[in-house]
């Protein structure tokens, strides 16, 4: 070995740039010393770096050369010099070994310069020369490409080889298509004329759309299987010509020449024209299409009209009339016409209640209770009662209806549903001599267990005589004395502490809320009220005691257990009346009183 103080000795910079042209021009000259190559890069390395110059290796050096170069420049110190590995010796490689089939082997043999440390020499490092495949040869790498590859001219690259330029690679049959390292062959698929390849088959050339006939121009293309035919195209008669489709079409010779004077209208016709004498019509017609008379022009129809808007136009002999549509009038103020409302001008004349004025028109409409009549004018009572509103009876009423509840039964607040009396708590007096029970709809009375049983009447209860009955325990030696049956007693609380009071003040106080509008027909029945259920004997007293101090409600007896509250006094609504209506029951000689306070709601007239 030479150290790298001995190698700067021997060689100098031009002498280095000498040895390396003569290294490239003989890289195959195995008589160069390759210590003496690694040697002289090393040098140049070490020159650069005593003389302070910057490490950039010069291009023509080569990789491998200034791979040494860098390493040397930019080396530590390590015991006062420059220290650099040596060359290692590797073992030859058989150069017997051939390589595999379809592999393209070009030998190239790399600078000496590869071998400065253990990492250049190795083909396996991360410095691989090779872009393939790289095999140590002598002591030298050497490149190859895997099969359907090629060695590059650069000794280290691989490019794909066309197999398909290798007439030997497919069949006469088959086409080649050259892929990545390697190729296929495809089947060949011949047409006969007149045919061509869609989707691996043979199909019709349709030679007329494509134009690749040739037919004249006074013949037309007619397309047969794998051929064509020409056929004379047909003429057209006088008056006609072919249009673009080959078809014969009249043609209009008024438009394209101009036949007729100036005194006369040229009027076209199928294969010819005709000639007519102009006429002179007035306003508000045209010449006939003949130009033989006039005709009137339809202002309204063409939209020559200047009728306005709610208008609409009535065609004349040579003029027009603009009129207002049926429910409107014309404003000769705002130059158009207008909405008539019929409910004003013909008020109380139109509908029974409610008249409601439309664009153009009217309907009529009635309150609640009652529905429009089949001559939309009049209205009819609705009988509320078919729809089952109540929980158990209904009475239709005049625009409403009232419930009523069975024998044993009371309404509700809500004026629909019914509840059980309970008989047994809301009575005045006794009902049983002994006990009451209340049964839904009614009461039944009841005896002690032992010692009694119950009359006929079915109030009062009957001592059992055991005596007589022989249902004693008495003995032979005895006498039987029957004594009265010994009951149990109870004290009913009444809500009134006295009988007057009990007399005077209403068992029950239902409310009602009622409405109407201002202009309902007088005198009206808005209300009926009667015991329910009511029994012969009934008699009752119906009067209004509070919320009458105008005298706008009366009250009148319709039956004896049926009496009613009417309206007998236009109101100007909107007006609102809380009026208390009392019934006095008069039943086997005992008044009960009721109370039904009434909320009326007069609402102003729609009309």
């Amino acid at each position: 070995e030479r150290s790298a103080v001995s190698c700067t000795k021997y060689i100098n910079i031009s002498r280095l740039h000498k040895l390396i042209d003569s290294h490239w021009q003989h890289v195959k000259n195995f008589a160069i010393d390759v210590k003496q190559i690694c040697c002289g890069c090393c040098s140049l390395g070490l020159h650069f770096r005593a003389d302070g110059m910057n490490c950039e290796a010069h291009p023509s050096l080569g990789f491998h050369c200034r791979h040494i170069f860098m390493a040397c420049c930019e080396g530590e110190q390590e015991n006062g010099h420059n220290a650099w590995h040596p060359i290692r010796e590797r073992p030859a490689m058989d150069p017997t070994a051939l390589p595999k089939r379809g592999t393209v082997v070009q030998e190239v043999f790399i600078s000496p310069l590869l071998y400065v440390n253990e990492l250049v020499c190795d083909c396996l490092s991360e410095n691989n020369p090779c872009e393939q495949q790289c095999t140590p040869v002598g002591g030298w790498p050497q490149c190859s490409c895997f099969p359907g590859y090629a060695l590059a001219t650069n000794g280290y690259s691989c490019e794909d080889i066309n197999e398909c330029l290798s007439a030997q690679a497919c069949q006469l049959s088959e086409r080649c298509v050259n892929t990545a390292g390697s190729y296929t062959c495809q089947r060949l698929i011949s047409c006969p004329t007149g045919y061509h390849v869609v989707n691996d088959m043979c199909e019709d050339v349709d030679e007329c759309v494509q134009r690749s006939h040739s037919c004249g121009p006074d013949l037309d293309c007619v397309n047969t299987i794998g051929s064509f035919r020409c056929n004379p195209k047909p003429r057209c008669a006088t008056g006609f010509s072919k249009d673009l489709q080959g078809n014969c079409a009249d043609v209009d010779e008024c438009t394209l020449s101009q036949p007729c004077g100036p005194g006369s209208n040229c009027i076209n016709t199928v294969g010819s024209y005709v000639c007519n004498r102009k006429i002179i019509c007035s306003r508000g017609y045209h010449s006939s299409p003949d130009g033989s008379r006039c005709i009137d022009v339809d202002e309204c129809q063409n939209g020559l009209h200047r009728c306005g808007e709610g208008q609409h136009c009535l065609n004349m002999a040579g003029s027009y009339r603009c009129e207002c549509q049926t429910g409107y009038q014309y404003d000769s103020f705002k130059r158009m016409c207008v909405d008539i409302n019929e409910c004003w001008r013909y008020s109380g004349r139109l509908c029974a209640q409610t008249c409601v004025n439309t664009l153009g028109s009217y309907h009529c409409s009635c309150t609640v209770g009652f529905r429009l009549s089949g001559d939309g004018k009049t209205c009819e009572d609705v009988n509320e009662c078919l729809s089952n509103p109540c929980g158990q009876e209904c009475s239709n009423i005049y625009g409403s209806y009232q419930c009523y509840c069975t024998q044993g039964y009371y309404l509700r607040e809500d004026g629909h549903s019914c509840d059980d009396i309970d008989e047994c708590s809301q009575s005045i007096g006794h009902l049983c001599t002994y006990k009451c029970v209340n049964v839904a709809g009614s009461y039944h009375c009841a005896c002690p267990e032992y010692g009694y049983t119950m009359s006929p009447n079915g109030r009062s209860c009957r001592d059992i005589d055991e005596c007589t009955t022989g249902t004693h325990n008495c003995s032979l030696s005895e006498t039987c004395y029957n004594i009265q049956g010994v009951s149990d007693t109870r004290c009913e609380r009444i809500s009134c502490p006295n009988y007057l009071d009990c007399q005077t003040s209403p068992l029950r106080i239902t409310y009602y809320y009622l409405s109407f509008q201002s202009n309902i027909v007088i005198p009206a029945q808005i209300f009926r009220i009667g015991p329910s259920p009511a029994y012969s004997g009934d008699n009752v007293i119906v009067s209004i005691t509070q919320g009458n101090e105008e005298n706008y409600f009366s009250t009148r007896k319709l039956s004896a257990y049926t009496g009613a509250v009417y309206l007998h006094r236009q109101v100007e609504g909107p007006r609102d009346f809380l009026i208390t209506v009392e019934m006095k029951l008069w039943r086997q000689g005992t008044f009960t009183t009721f109370q039904a306070r009434i909320y009326v709601f007069i609402t102003r007239s729609s009309l």
